[in-house]
């Protein structure tokens, strides 16, 4: 026989859900602009009917409902959508990243401009056409010295601005390497948590938010796989569990950063020092399947082409079977290239020429300094007795004729010649195609940025469609929970209207 207040029961069941639905409703609206928050719903589901089943249960024409219950309150998350934002997101990590470094270099060649080195070069060129002219003319002399050492002082600064950049991309991996290992050591910690939580039938939603946050930061750097673990215990069947965390590599093996409460310590090691330091490896004291700790260590030939660390490998520099790759080192080495083999040339020229005045009879003078370790872009300069005695200059291509400028023009046509060793261009092309090479790489970095950025957004609006709070929808359920509690409410009324007719309003028999 049914209990005399089971709908009651039945009703309180009622009002008790559809307060919890409510308060849900109410924590969603609260954090609709809060970062990585997902919308919660509460899973609602029937109780046991009566009268049960069993041996000794009552005998009735079918199940008698009785009531709700708040089953779970769970987010509402894809996890297929997840693993497509973060794969995006690594993506422009790695041209995001990449088109602010060619953007840095693009900064320091300042090409085309009237401060460039091809305007330095141009002035030089056209200062040794005046001195052709007037080989005679101090004047004329001083401004030759002044335009060389204007585009000695251009590629000077090239040359120191790169290396500072260089070492400015270092200090990006110190703080990347930071970055990672303290987003690293939290994940470990809402694992740790989240596992003591769950297999008491909790479920934690807002430390999976925390932690979501946590993964998605972690897959600008480097390219992820997350697998979720279950708790065990008497977790709740849309308990998410800790997660395991793999590093995507071209190696074979699976690299575990992140196992539970465990988590690898990353290190960036590098080869050399000083400008001719370069990326070696990223290295994991990691966390083998058996929960042993063991020397990982990725190359860039084992790392994936994606994510920030990749970028800044690419831009710092690395050892290949081809020499030093990269995009600073080879730019700086263009640079150097171009520097010595200007240098070589010009100075071959002008020691085969004849100064004025005193030095009308001398020569084999190099008009810029020569370093027996090597010019340089960085340590390229006119020689000192050049500076002091503009008579010095080899204009002339005879001894004792101070109006003869030949060897001025040969100098001059030093721009257009390709007795020089570089890929059989000459030294006013080869730097035209060196900022040409930047301008191309520039353009594709900041298309794939484009791209990505595309693509990211699309997902990014997908899953924002799944997992944000839509104030309006939030609204509707708010007003659903409102009228669905004040008709539990009503309904007890009524149980309570008919039990008391049944308790005070029966006669008594025999009275």
């Amino acid at each position: 026989m049914r209990s005399t207040f089971m709908g009651l029961e039945t009703s309180k069941r009622g009002l008790q859900t559809q307060q919890s639905a409510l308060y849900t409703t109410g924590h969603n609206i609260d954090n609709a602009n809060t970062l990585g928050y997902t919308r919660q719903r509460v899973n609602m589901r029937a109780t046991a009917g009566f009268p049960g089943v069993g041996l000794n249960a009552g005998t009735m024409p079918g199940f008698l409902g009785t009531g709700v219950e708040a089953g779970s309150i769970q987010r509402i998350r894809d996890s297929f959508v997840d693993q497509q934002y973060r794969g995006e997101t690594n993506r422009l990590g790695y041209w995001d990243a990449r088109s602010k470094s060619i953007g840095q270099i693009e900064d320091i060649m300042n090409e085309p401009s009237e401060y460039g080195l091809q305007k330095s070069l141009s002035q030089f060129w056209g200062s040794l056409q005046d001195l052709a002219t007037h080989p005679e003319n101090g004047g004329t002399r001083k401004v030759v010295v002044e335009r060389g050492i204007a585009v000695a002082d251009s590629f000077n600064e090239m040359s120191s601005s790169l290396n500072k950049l260089k070492e400015g991309t270092k200090q990006e991996f110190d703080i990347a390497e930071k970055d990672i290992n303290s987003i690293l050591k939290q994940i470990a910690g809402l694992n740790q948590q989240i596992s003591s939580i769950e297999p008491n039938g909790y479920v934690p939603n807002d430390l999976y938010d925390a932690r979501d946050v946590l993964i998605d930061q972690l897959a600008t750097y480097l390219p992820i796989e997350v697998k979720n673990v279950p708790s065990g215990g008497n977790a709740s069947k849309v308990a998410e569990g800790s997660v395991t965390i793999i590093l995507k590599s071209n190696k074979d093996k699976e690299l575990l950063i992140v196992e539970g409460a465990n988590a690898a310590d990353m290190t960036v090691n590098f080869n050399g020092t000083g400008d001719q330091q370069t990326f070696k490896s990223i290295s994991f004291p990691a966390i083998d399947t058996n929960g042993q700790a063991i020397n990982y260590e990725l190359t860039p030939s084992d790392m994936k082409d994606t994510g920030i660390i990749k970028s800044l490998v690419n831009t710092f520099g690395y050892q290949s079977g081809e020499g030093t790759k990269g995009l600073l080192p080879e730019m700086i080495g263009k640079i150097d290239r171009m520097a010595a083999e200007f240098v070589k040339a010009f100075n071959k020229v002008h020691k085969e020429g004849f100064g004025i005045g005193d030095n009308t009879n001398t020569t084999n003078t190099a008009f810029f300094k020569e370093v027996p370790s090597g010019i340089k872009a960085g340590n390229m300069k006119v020689s000192d007795a050049i500076i002091q005695d503009s008579s010095l200059i080899a204009a002339s291509s005879r001894a004792d004729e101070e109006g003869n400028g030949d060897n001025a023009k040969k100098l001059g046509n030093i721009q257009f010649s390709k007795d020089v060793d570089l890929d059989g261009a000459t030294i006013q092309t080869y730097f035209q195609g060196i900022i040409g090479q930047l301008g191309v790489d520039g353009e594709q970095a900041a298309k794939m940025q484009f791209n990505s950025e595309t693509l990211l957004k699309s997902v990014e609006n997908r899953r924002a469609s799944i997992s944000s709070v839509s104030l309006d929808e939030e609204m509707t359920d708010m007003i659903k929970f409102q009228q669905a509690y004040n008709a539990s409410a009503r309904m007890i009324t009524v149980v309570d209207e008919t039990l008391d007719k049944i308790i005070n309003g029966m006669g008594v028999v025999g009275r």
